[in-house]
């Protein structure tokens, strides 16, 4: 057999063989590797999905958590595995977008070892301001620190944590000069900017975040999306109404290993879709802080592209170094 001809075969079983993967799939448990401990919020909304994704699909679906490393440790046991639909990674932001950034021994590519699945849900960042800082949006922010000698310190929950690279990327866009206060988790932030420790936060919402709103201890500016969501209370502006571009979405999704067969991913991406649509589900992501946001596999591979040269840049720009 010549080599066009060997070549031809190859290909031919290669396909062969990803048809029956995906006329059969799934014939066994389905793993998804949460790469955080267990019992965070991450964990609880995969666990959300097993019981409906289980009935959509006839197999059981087992959540194991490898956590460690930022996520880098769940995330490259997931891009090392066959891309055959049965070892899944619930991923977010950190893991698929910022840590191989600030992590070069991570062991992944993100926009390589992958197949992205299906967005799970979205939130955006809220733009807060202690109660007393003399600015009630976010043009107003920008023009009060301007004015000052001395850079407004923001809080963030840590080093290369989503937060910090927001706002160095709101600090580029908005051209003001902010001074990075990192902190050991949200609370700690919040108490920060509630103290007047720090002027400025960016960060997810929460319910304590929201009390404080609403009883004018902490002013919400504005949110980061694309479009209102309904976690912000009615009328809230868009960042990027004063500063076009600035779109930051905190995200969470299933993706599996690259080279993962089309029919397969079909399969999951509508198991996903169909526990999504469920109300109750959707109500519990609500108390989570965040909108369940089925998509399809191409919305969250984009999402991934578009991060990861966006973060990249705001990680040299500000000499971000992992802790």
């Amino acid at each position: 057999m010549n080599l066009l001809a060997r070549t031809i075969a190859g290909v031919g079983a290669a396909l062969a063989a990803q048809f029956a993967l995906a006329q059969g799939f799934p014939s066994k448990p389905i793993r998804i590797i949460v790469p955080y401990p267990a019992g965070g919020t991450t964990d609880i909304m995969a666990r959300a999905l097993q019981e409906p994704m289980q009935k959509s699909l006839g197999q059981p679906v087992l959540v194991d958590n490898k956590a460690g490393a930022g996520g880098a440790i769940g995330a490259r046991e997931v891009a090392r595995s066959a891309p055959d639909g049965y070892t899944m990674l619930f991923s977010n932001n950190g893991p698929s977008s910022t840590v191989p950034i600030l992590q070069k021994d991570a062991g992944y590519d993100s926009l390589k070892d992958f197949t992205a699945v299906s967005l799970v849900s979205t939130a955006p960042m809220f733009v807060v301001v202690n109660g007393a800082v003399p600015a009630g949006t976010v043009k107003q922010l920008i023009d009060y620190a301007k004015s000052q000698s001395n850079p407004l310190e923001y809080g963030t929950a840590g080093i290369g944590s989503l937060g910090h690279l927001s706002s160095e990327l709101f600090a580029r866009a908005a051209g003001i000069r902010m001074t990075h206060i990192p902190y050991k988790g949200q609370a700690p932030t919040t108490n920060a900017v509630l103290s007047g420790e720090v002027k400025v936060l960016i960060t997810t919402s929460s319910g304590a975040m929201n009390s404080h709103i609403a009883a004018g201890k902490l002013k919400l500016l504005g949110i980061s999306t694309a479009e209102s969501s309904p976690l912000a209370p009615a009328g809230t502006p868009l960042v990027s109404q004063t500063l076009p571009g600035y779109v930051v979405e905190i995200w969470f999704g299933l993706l599996g290993p690259a080279g993962m067969p089309a029919d397969v991913v079909a399969k999951l991406n509508d198991a996903v879709g169909k526990a999504l649509a469920l109300p109750e589900l959707q109500s519990r992501f609500s108390g989570f802080g965040v909108v369940a946001t089925h998509s399809t596999p191409k919305r969250l591979a984009d999402l991934i592209a578009d991060e990861v040269p966006r973060w990249t840049r705001v990680v040299r720009e500000a000499g971000i170094k992992a802790e």
